[in-house]
């Protein structure tokens, strides 16, 4: 008889840990939602409607304004004091002075998080800084994201917020554009030389992109003192486009995990390869 209380209490308590396994992937990210974008299918979410700020995930926004403005392409932007990090004091490769094509700040703003190409776009929007700020606030009403405040063109503020719930809209608003998913999922990039400074390579912010195991459309990374270290990607997973939303993880190598053990999560649990 006792060799059956104990089977029976082993069983439960087995069924119970893969039930516990099953209902949380584990994320140590302070908010998170993971949403299949094709049916709305919310698989977890953590903190979703807490106000954080956002970081350089603002340069979607950004990206998504300037595109909408159809501006030319190729039309050189010189970087100039204006666009130099005075909140942050964040650094930049791009030398005040040099002049860039608009598509190639926007590459490395979305790719690499350049604040100052980001600076520099928006600075050159029709209207100024002031007109852009107002176009993404305008923006970000249209896309449904009702929980979201833009100040700046960066990320460096941390008066950027948004929720989780928020950022799913702006993953799957940012995956309409074709240059965002091509400039945001860039491994690596080389800005050939301009006056006396040689060639500049850039690295995408988010490992992930360099991975053969992923199969990323759009990716954006942030990070503020005030915000933690953010990811936010829309990815195929098991064939599925899987939008991830973290916000505010703690480590410096957090969010990646994160992003892996959701993965494995979805793919033991609810999607087969």
């Amino acid at each position: 008889m006792k060799w059956k209380i104990f089977l029976f209490c082993f069983l439960f308590l087995t069924k119970s840990y893969a039930l516990a396994q099953q209902s949380d992937p584990g994320i140590k990210s302070l908010a998170a939602l993971i949403v299949n974008i094709q049916n709305d299918q919310v698989f977890y979410g953590k903190n979703a409607d807490k106000v954080l700020p956002i970081a350089s995930i603002t340069k979607l926004m950004t990206a998504m304004v300037i595109l909408d403005a159809r501006l030319p392409a190729d039309e050189m932007i010189t970087i100039n004091k204006a666009d130099i990090d005075k909140l942050k004091n964040t650094s930049s490769r791009l030398p005040v002075g040099n002049s860039y094509a608009r598509h190639e700040l926007l590459r490395l703003a979305l790719m690499s998080s350049e604040n100052r190409a980001a600076a520099a776009l928006g600075r050159a929007y029709p209207g100024g800084v002031q007109a852009f700020i107002h176009a993404m606030n305008i923006k970000a009403k249209q896309i449904g994201m009702t929980s979201s405040r833009f100040v700046d063109p960066t990320g460096l503020s941390s008066h950027n917020v948004a929720t989780a719930r928020d950022l799913v809209k702006l993953v799957a608003a940012a995956n309409n554009y074709l240059a965002i998913r091509n400039f945001s999922t860039t491994p690596q990039h080389v800005v050939a030389p301009v006056k006396k400074h040689g060639q500049l390579q850039f690295t995408n912010s988010n490992s992930l992109v360099r991975s053969q195991s992923w199969e990323i459309d759009v990716s954006k990374t942030g990070y503020l003192s005030e915000a933690g270290r953010c990811l936010v990607m829309q990815a195929k997973i098991s064939g599925q486009p899987i939008i991830i939303v973290l916000l505010n993880s703690w480590g410096k190598n957090t969010r990646i995990g994160d992003a892996n053990r959701i993965r494995k999560w979805l793919e033991s649990n609810y999607l087969i390869k």
